[in-house]
């Protein structure tokens, strides 16, 4: 960079006026980019001393000499060499609190999935245990105790095990789900263009398998509407935060899912009409802490759910949270659109 500082003023100064201010300028910015892409403060110093020393020697007369006893040159000679070291110290300085910035940014993402592996294990250890035990010794005493069990008490014990399976299985779904996420180099999603519509529709589909008896009232835009969107992660948020709305508000009232076009996302609510969140869970519902106790209502944690919901919305760059309205609580998050999509709106 030096070299090339030389050559330029070279240029500029034989062939053009001889404005020795347009020769500090040139090597103002070679010094400038030495500091940016070197490291440390060596290479920054040893070029200003270098840039001062050259103006003095190519581009003071007597040229080609080295001459500091000119009238006014040391005040000169101090002041560039000041004005050299402060903008190379000042880049250089710059340079380092960007890659620290980087650091932490890092430091903090690996710091979440640190969490999410700690919420993952915590939910192979005893969440997947825990109805697999139930399963075992449901059907050992349907096995070993048959001939003296009543039609209603086989029922029972059948029923057990297919709410544990069936809770089992939404598990496994949530964590492969998960699995998704973090095998991808870049933490992010593949996204494609949706029709929210039919991801909703399939959504609701899947859940009404798992949960015949539920009902949902979906409140949403009759324009067209398209979404970039990872279509199965998002169909597992909605399952989660409608099962979540079923199992867990004690009511049994219609869940609504509530979806709002904005001018730079779209809005998706699910809200139930029950008893609400806690005031000392609400600041706390995505961080997976109740995935280790059962409610009061007899079903298994929720958390674990919720922080994977959480991590699917942030993997595609949206926001979600928790709240408590007049007659129960709702889940909100949103979704960014794309530039492409709001140059069609």
């Amino acid at each position: 960079m030096l070299a090339a500082a030389t050559a330029i003023s070279f240029g500029f100064f034989y062939l053009g006026d001889k404005n020795i201010s347009n020769i500090t300028i040139v090597y103002t910015l070679a010094l400038i980019l030495t500091a940016l892409y070197t490291s440390g403060y060596l290479f920054g110093i040893v070029s200003s001393v270098f840039c001062v020393i050259a103006v003095n020697y190519f581009f003071s007369y007597p040229y080609f000499r080295i001459n500091f006893s000119l009238n006014g040159y040391p005040v000169t000679f101090i002041g560039m060499l000041a004005i050299s070291l402060i903008t190379s110290a000042t880049t250089t300085a710059l340079k380092r609190q960007r890659q620290a910035v980087i650091e932490r940014e890092k430091d903090l993402a690996d710091a979440d999935k640190e969490k999410l592996r700690a919420n993952l294990l915590r939910a192979v250890s005893h969440d997947l245990r825990t109805p697999l035990t139930g399963i075992i010794g449901s059907a050992s005493s349907y096995l070993e105790n048959y001939a003296g069990l009543s039609e209603e008490e086989r029922t029972e014990l059948m029923t057990n095990i297919k709410e544990d399976s069936q809770w089992l299985l939404n598990m496994v779904e949530n964590l492969l789900t998960v699995t998704r996420i973090k095998d991808n180099a870049s933490d992010q999603v593949k996204k494609s263009p949706e029709v929210v519509e039919e991801v909703v529709s399939e959504a609701i589909h899947r859940l009404r398998k798992r949960l015949p008896d539920i009902q949902i009232r979906v409140d949403m835009p009759n324009d067209f509407l398209m979404l970039s969107m990872d279509p199965t992660l998002i169909e597992q948020v909605l399952i989660n935060l409608m099962e979540n709305a079923y199992l867990h508000s004690g009511s049994r009232e219609p869940i609504e899912l509530i979806i709002k076009e904005q001018a730079h996302f779209i809005s998706f609510t699910v809200r139930d009409h029950g008893k609400g969140i806690s005031e000392q869970q609400l600041p706390y519902i995505f961080e997976g802490h109740q995935t280790i106790s059962e409610t009061s209502d007899g079903h298994r944690g929720i958390g674990i759910g919720l922080s994977i919901c959480k991590t699917i919305i942030q993997a595609h760059d949206g926001r979600i949270q928790a709240a408590n309205h007049s007659d129960g609580a709702e889940f909100i998050f949103t979704l960014p659109r794309e530039k492409e999509e709001l140059e069609n709106v």
